[in-house]
C-alpha cells in the first residue's frame, strides 16, 4: 500500500488537485447561500447538472463541434460554453429560490420545511432531464438516464511533468480557473457596494432592511452568483471528462457539499481550501485502498469533520467576513 501511494503520489496530487477544483466551485454555492440564509440548499447540484447541459447544447446543437480545435476558435469555443452554463446554472438557480424558498420564507417556514422542498426541487428537475429534456433537446429517446458523451473540444496534451506525474493542458485549465474565479468571488464580497450588503444580510438581516438594504434583492444576487460558480464547474466538469448524465449532480453535489463542510461552510475561502483538500484526500486514498473507495473515503472525511471540527478547518462564517 505505502508503495502504492509513493508511486502514485505526483499523477494523484494532480489528478486531486483538478477534481477538487470542480468541487471547490460548487461549494461556493453551497457556501453563499448558507452563509446568507441558513439553508442548505441541496438542488444546487442539479444547479450544476443544468449546466453541464447547457454546454453541451452549445457544443452539439449550436456550434456542431465535431473534432478537436485550437488556437482562437478553442478560447471563443470554451468561452462560449462558460457563458452558456452560466447563465443556464444562474437562472436555475433563481427560478429555485422564486419558487422553492421565498414562498417559505414569506410564510415563515421552518428551515426543515425548506431542507424538504430543496430536495423535492432536486429530484423533479433530474426527472425532468430525464424524461423530457433529453429526448426532447438531444434527441435521446428512450435513453434519457444513459450517459451522454461531450464532444471532444480540445486535444489534451501533456505540458509539463512534477515527478512521474504529467499536468495536462485541461487539468491546469481547471485549476487556474477555479482560483481565478475564487479570487472574484472574494473580491466581490468584500471590495463592493453588493458585497457588503451580502455581509450585512448574512450578518443581521433586521439591521440590514433598516439600513435600506433590499433583502429579496441581495438573496437573489446571493442565488445567481452562485449558480454561476455552479455552471462554471460544469463546463470545466463537461471539458476534463467528457460524460454527462441527468444525475450527474448528485454524488458530486455531495462531495461539494463535503468540500463546503470541511472548510467551515459559510466561509467562501473555506470551500476553495475544503474542495482541494477533499480531492487531494480522495485521490491518495484511491492511489492505497484502490478507485472504488473514493466516494468512501469522501463521506468517511464528512463524518470525521463533523465529529471532530463541525466548524470546519477555517469556520469563519460569511457574516464575519471583512472588507
Amino acid at each position: 500500500m505505502l508503495h502504492d501511494f509513493v508511486t502514485q503520489f505526483w499523477p494523484s496530487t494532480i489528478d486531486g488537485l483538478s477534481a477538487g477544483a470542480i468541487y471547490a466551485l460548487v461549494a461556493l454555492g453551497y457556501t453563499m447561500v448558507y452563509g446568507v440564509l441558513r439553508l442548505i440548499n441541496f438542488a444546487h447540484s442539479e444547479v450544476f447538472m443544468v449546466g453541464t447541459f447547457a454546454a453541451l447544447f452549445v457544443l452539439s446543437n449550436v456550434l456542431d463541434i465535431t473534432h478537436p480545435i485550437t488556437g482562437i476558435a478553442l478560447v471563443g469555443v470554451l468561452l462560449a460554453m462558460a457563458a452558456a452554463a452560466m447563465i443556464s446554472s444562474g437562472v436555475t438557480a433563481v427560478v429555485l429560490e422564486r419558487v422553492a424558498y421565498r414562498p417559505l420564507r414569506r410564510k415563515g417556514a421552518s428551515r426543515l420545511a425548506a431542507l424538504i422542498s430543496a430536495i423535492g426541487a432536486s429530484f423533479f428537475l433530474q426527472e425532468l432531464f430525464a424524461l423530457f429534456v433529453i429526448p426532447t433537446v438531444f434527441h435521446r429517446e428512450q435513453h434519457g438516464r444513459d450517459q451522454i458523451p461531450v464532444p471532444h473540444v480540445m486535444d489534451k496534451e501533456g505540458l509539463f511533468s512534477i515527478g512521474n506525474g504529467v499536468v495536462r493542458n485541461d487539468k491546469l485549465l481547471v485549476l487556474v480557473a477555479a482560483v481565478v474565479m475564487m479570487v472574484l468571488l472574494d473580491q466581490l464580497v468584500n471590495r463592493t457596494k453588493v458585497g457588503r450588503g451580502i455581509r450585512a444580510t448574512a450578518q443581521d438581516p433586521e439591521t440590514a432592511v433598516l439600513m435600506g438594504i433590499n433583502i429579496d434583492r441581495i438573496i437573489l444576487v446571493t442565488f445567481v452568483v452562485g449558480g454561476a460558480m455552479a455552471g462554471v464547474a460544469a463546463a470545466l466538469y463537461a471539458l476534463e471528462y467528457e460524460n454527462i448524465k441527468y444525475n450527474i449532480g448528485f454524488l458530486l453535489g455531495i462531495k461539494a457539499f463535503t468540500a463546503a463542510v470541511m472548510g467551515g461552510i459559510g466561509n467562501l475561502r473555506g470551500a476553495l481550501l475544503g474542495g482541494l483538500l477533499l480531492g487531494l484526500i480522495e485521490f491518495y486514498g484511491a492511489s492505497v485502498f484502490g478507485s472504488e473507495w473514493r466516494d468512501v473515503i469522501a463521506f468517511t472525511v464528512l463524518v470525521v469533520v463533523l465529529m471532530f471540527r463541525p466548524t470546519g478547518i477555517l469556520g469563519e462564517p460569511l457574516q464575519k467576513a471583512r472588507a
